[in-house]
């Protein structure tokens, strides 16, 4: 009898297997390979909305393969729309005012600048693993790679250990006069210096860095990059570390260095109120801000605001270990006063 029971219980479990195997070998490859941002919740949804509109300033170069894995990964076909930040901002202003809203996700440093009720109050599942800095507490927007302010230079022209450790030191460097570059405006890297230093000393400081360097002004970070990189100049006053990286990466002898304070800023996210494509919008939300997207940006040197995703090359920001880093997100009048202020103190000065 004991055995009987025995052989119908083992019957018995062997079933319970064979109907969980089919079970899972029913599940369709995409169920049992799903991404951890593919929430079941909108798929079907934002897949019969078929359709997908980014408006980015994001160059299509890095924008259009890292998109191309939500497509791969939902079937919706994206349209990507790549202009400057200012022009993102005008051109959803002005589709704004016509009440004909074309766009469904916008991804610029400038999304924090838009009227906030454009832009839908979401908390995607993904956010809550990025740095705290990287969420706007209305949850209009979110940030989805950071923007390090630090000085870069040309490792064939500056040795390491020449480099100056501060701000002070390098506006006494008269022997760098007419070899440094700066973007035409920097806003952020200013008013990271004002806060640090206080509006006197740091006023004081800029003047002097502008008038002892005499940095030529370049327009757009990423030109300035190439242009150190190049050899074109020794240093930059600061850059987007992201850019120094993306031009070190192609195989130029550039570097950067970090001297207090340290901005930071974001490259953003955010969501239109009144998207074409709701459901497929709030979906590439969370898709932009997943491990796996920000994993992939780090190919071309992006910063992730994920502490679980590895920079590229590891360990860049193990720099700013001991570092005064100062969040800045300027908008309106206080841009204005900002943007004012570089070129009064360091575009007028400049040779």
């Amino acid at each position: 009898m004991r055995r009987q029971r025995a052989t119908i219980m083992q019957a018995a479990a062997i079933c319970l297997c064979a109907a969980a195997l089919a079970a899972l070998a029913a599940l369709p490859a995409a169920a049992a390979d799903a991404p951890s941002w593919l929430d079941a919740k909108l798929i079907d949804a934002a897949k019969a909305e078929g359709a997908l509109v980014v408006y980015s300033a994001v160059n299509e170069e890095e924008g259009l393969p890292t998109w191309q894995l939500f497509e791969q990964a939902t079937g919706i076909k994206v349209a990507y729309i790549r202009g400057s930040d200012a022009q993102m901002v005008a051109r959803v202003l002005i589709e704004s005012r016509g009440d004909k809203p074309g766009w469904d996700l916008i991804s610029s440093t400038a999304v924090h600048k838009l009227p906030q009720q454009l832009l839908a109050q979401l908390a995607p599942a993904q956010a809550a693993q990025l740095i705290p800095q990287a969420r706007d507490p209305d949850r209009r927007w979110y940030g989805i790679d950071a923007n390090y302010d630090v000085p870069s230079y040309n490792t064939k022209l500056v040795r390491a250990a020449d480099l100056p450790r501060s701000y002070e030191e390098l506006a006494r460097r008269t022997e760098w006069a007419g070899h440094v570059a700066n973007n035409e405006t920097d806003a952020e890297w200013l008013t990271a210096l004002l806060r640090f230093y206080g509006e006197d000393k740091g006023r004081a400081l800029i003047g002097a860095l502008a008038g002892t360097l005499k940095p030529a002004m370049i327009s757009g970070h990423l030109a300035l990059a190439r242009a150190v990189g190049a050899g074109e100049y020794w240093a930059s006053l600061n850059n987007y570390l992201s850019l120094t990286l993306n031009v070190k990466l192609a195989g130029a002898p550039i570097d950067f260095w970090t001297l207090e304070p340290i901005a930071l800023f974001f490259h953003e996210v955010g969501v239109n109120a009144k998207a074409p494509h709701p459901n497929a919008a709030r979906l590439a939300e969370n898709f932009i801000l997943s491990r796996e997207a920000q994993q992939k940006t780090t190919t071309w040197g992006r910063l992730p605001v994920r502490p679980d995703v590895t920079t590229n090359p590891p360990g860049v920001l193990d720099a700013f270990a001991g570092k005064t880093v100062i969040p800045i997100a300027l908008a309106g009048e206080a841009e204005k006063q900002a943007d004012a202020l570089y070129k009064e103190l360091v575009a007028g000065r400049t040779r």
